[in-house]
């Protein structure tokens, strides 16, 4: 299990209230719901999906790129 990056507080509590605690968990969600919870913003969407992208993971919403 691959844990999350450092984020802000806010995101880190929203994204553990979710019990989001790591990056697979996090690609079972679509970007939407993650931008969705208080505290997650655009700066921490960019920081998320880049680490998801370093793993070879995704959100459920993204298109594949070649």
């Amino acid at each position: 299990m691959i844990p999350l990056p450092k984020c802000s507080a806010p995101a880190e509590r929203a994204l553990k209230a979710a019990n989001i605690d790591t990056l697979e968990q996090l690609a079972t969600y679509t970007k939407q719901e993650v931008s969705a919870l208080h505290g997650v913003g655009p700066n921490v969407l960019l920081v998320l999906e880049s680490a998801l992208h370093e793993q070879g993971l995704r959100f459920t919403d993204s298109e594949i790129h070649s």
